[in-house]
Order: C-alpha cells, then structure tokens, then sequence
C-alpha cells in the first residue's frame, strides 16, 4: 500500500470513527483538517527524502560512467606504451564501473519514476485540502443551521409536552372576549351619542319651521304695497 493510500484510509477512518461517536460535526471537520495538514506535512517530507535519493542515484550512476570511461582511457593509454598488463587491469576496472552504472542507472530510473508518482499524489493531496478548506466554512454554517432547528423542534416539544400551547389558546380566546365587550360597549356609546345629536337636529328643524312661520304670518298681516 502507497503511502497516500496510507493517508487517505487514516483521514477516512478518523472520520468514520468521529460519525460513529456522534461527536460535534464542526469540530470533527476542524480536526479533520488538521489531520489532514499534519499528514500533508508528512508526505511532503517523504517525497522530498525521495528526491533526495534520487538524486543520489543520478550522481553515483554519473560516477560510475564517468568512472568507467577513464578506466578506458587507461587501457588505450597502456596498450600504446606496450603494457599489456596494465592494460588487462584497466579494461577490468572498465568493466566493473560499466556494470556498476547499468545497475545504478536502473535504480535511478525506478526512483525517478517513483517521485513523480509521489509528486503527483502529493498535488492531489493538496487539491483536495484545498477543497475541503472551501467547503470548511460552508459545512459548519449547515451544522449550525441544522442544530438551531433541532433546538427550535425540541423546544416546540417540551411546550408542547406541558400544555403551553393548549394555556396560550385559551389566554388568547380571553383576549378576543375582552376586545368583545370592549367592542360593544364603545357601539352603546356611540348609539348613545348619536341619539342625542339626532334630537339637536330635530329641535333645529322645529325652530327653522317655527320661524318661517311667524315670518310668513307677518307678511301677511301687512297691507298692500306698504309697511308697518
């Protein structure tokens, strides 16, 4: 198993293990992040350990060819100057560091390969952190949200639970009773009102008759084209 492989099952299995104890969501999600973070760090070190031994790698299979080419040079050297001992001797030490470099030049190659697999698993890693940092924000508000309506129900149920409801029913059919007869008394004060300046206006009516009357017998009790 990958060492990310490693990383992903661990964040999986603290989260599960954080569901199954119904612990705080916003506090599982910061801890998991932070898990998250620690093992980020984590990897970051092994894949720069793995860079470094690649490196390594590349410098001893360079050597090595390096190496092997003096070597070479030693034996054409020697069998110029007529020293075929020499010259055996350099050919063997040409051998061993050609077998040394193809040897190392595979261990290179397997690590090169190996690191970029680490770097591309390492970038996924911090895409995904980097995703779970955006939705961090988002998930704790709907926790919070979802716990304000958990206390609102559970608050509706315990008045529920005592009556309260059923005490608030009656307090308010009290109410509109009291706003009933308050009602009905302000409508027999206003009848009452309104009889009253109903015989004012009758009254007036009277005297305005009352008056044309009397004007109207005086005009009739003068003469003719004259005046008292």
């Amino acid at each position: 198993m990958g060492l990310l492989d490693r990383v992903s099952m661990l964040v999986r299995s603290n989260l599960n293990d954080a569901l199954d104890r119904a612990e705080d969501p916003e506090k599982v999600i910061r801890q998991i992040l932070s898990d998250m973070n620690g093992q980020l760090l984590q990897v970051k070190t092994q894949v720069a350990n793995a860079i470094a031994e690649e490196r390594k790698l590349r410098a001893n299979y360079e050597k090595a060819e390096q190496d092997a080419t003096e070597w070479g040079r030693r034996a054409e050297l020697a069998v110029d100057q007529g020293h075929d001992d020499l010259a055996r001797e350099a050919l063997q030490r040409q051998t061993t560091y050609q077998q040394s470099a193809a040897g190392l030049q595979e261990q290179w190659q397997a690590q090169s390969a190996s690191v970029q697999a680490l770097k591309d698993g390492l970038r996924q890693l911090e895409q995904k952190i980097e995703e779970a940092r955006a939705k961090e924000a988002l998930l704790i508000a709907r926790s919070r949200s979802a716990k304000a309506q958990e206390q609102m129900h559970r608050t509706l149920g315990n008045i529920q639970s005592v009556g309260g409801l059923s005490e608030f029913e009656r307090m308010e059919k009290r109410v509109q009773e009291q706003e009933a007869r308050a009602q009905a008394y302000t409508d027999l004060s206003n009848d009452s009102v309104d009889q009253r300046f109903a015989a004012l206006e009758a009254e007036s009516d009277v005297d305005r008759k009352l008056r044309e009357l009397k004007e109207k017998r005086q005009q009739a009790q003068l003469p003719p084209g004259g005046s008292q």
